[in-house]
């Protein structure tokens, strides 16, 4: 900031500005930078790439979206487990010799004991 524009600040007015930056995350830390410049006739495009952790204060609207995601990736390893689970529980049924219906076959055991073992 410019020496003639810092001095028209009082010293509260410079803590109070101070305080805002550090709330909307200027000391926030990023571990990882990575900028690609890309020439295009005259001009330059740039893609940046950033990762680290976000320390700022989450909105409402992004909290709530925190919260659909983590639900959602949470419904998403449990369906997959259950999958995974009765899978399991199927072929180990299969191996066993265990028909629960006589005449019917999803064809998995089939497969497995042709492709896998």
């Amino acid at each position: 900031m410019p020496q003639d524009i810092t001095a028209s600040y009082t010293q509260e007015q410079l803590l109070h500005l101070d305080e805002a930056l550090r709330k909307n995350g200027a000391k926030l830390a990023v571990n990882v930078k990575g900028r690609v410049s890309v020439p295009f006739t005259t001009t330059r495009f740039f893609g940046v790439f950033l990762a680290g952790r976000d320390k700022r204060e989450l909105s409402r609207g992004e909290i709530n979206v925190k919260k659909t995601t983590v639900a959602a990736f949470i419904f998403a390893a449990i369906m997959v487990s259950t999958l995974m689970g009765l899978l399991i529980l199927y072929l180990i049924k299969s191996a066993l010799g265990i028909n629960l219906f006589e005449h019917f076959s999803l064809g998995i055991w089939g497969w497995f004991k042709q492709n896998v073992l």
